[in-house]
């Protein structure tokens, strides 16, 4: 079902999907950055054509596909990797920065902290796009609204799975982006 992933995310976002994910680009901060499960290629897209030398990562064959079409048709090169989240498939402190935007729960897996800090440089940063809030008053914004709440999509990352995290060593923070008619969250965590 990838290939329903844009249209789906563009009606559940009131076509602000794209605009979402490419918050992640304002915290690469050194390159090359790592994206863990660059889905269709949005964020890769971007940081491709801003110069910014990033490295997606993604389980999902047809993600795969769907990403390197994109990049190929805007004339970029794609640098697309299969692999998980959990065993990471590069060297020790290879990354200064990586970015996740909405991921599953595979960012809250320890094994998931644990390659993630492997991977990244000393002093480096991690930014997860983790979570969105529509600020719209009409029904429609707001009938999303109430299904975020209703489906438990408004807790980034659960307290109980996040233990992980907050023992990584790295200093955690939130912060909210406004974009659009809209907020995003941001969990950013830079290494000590």
């Amino acid at each position: 079902m990838a290939w329903t992933y844009d249209a789906v995310a563009w009606l559940v976002s009131l076509g602000q999907w794209v605009d979402w994910v490419q918050v992640a680009q304002r915290y690469v901060n050194a390159v090359p950055a790592l994206e863990l499960a660059h889905g269709p290629g949005h964020l890769q897209e971007a940081l491709a054509r801003q110069r910014q030398w990033a490295v997606g990562l993604d389980l999902s064959p047809q993600m795969g596909r769907l990403a390197r079409r994109r990049l190929r048709r805007a004339g970029l090169p794609p640098r697309l990797v299969r692999a998980r989240a959990q065993a990471l498939p590069f060297r020790d402190g290879a990354f200064p920065t990586v970015v996740a935007t909405f991921p599953t729960e595979f960012i809250i897996d320890p094994r998931t902290a644990r390659e993630v800090m492997r991977v990244l440089s000393p002093q480096g940063r991690v930014a997860v796009v983790a979570s969105c809030r529509l600020l719209g008053r009409d029904p429609f914004s707001r009938f999303l609204e109430w299904l975020y709440k209703v489906t438990g999509q408004r807790a980034p990352l659960p307290a109980v799975d996040a233990s992980a995290w907050l023992q990584s060593g790295l200093a955690l923070r939130g912060e909210w982006v406004p974009v659009g008619r809209s907020q995003v969250l941001v969990v950013l965590g830079e290494r000590q």
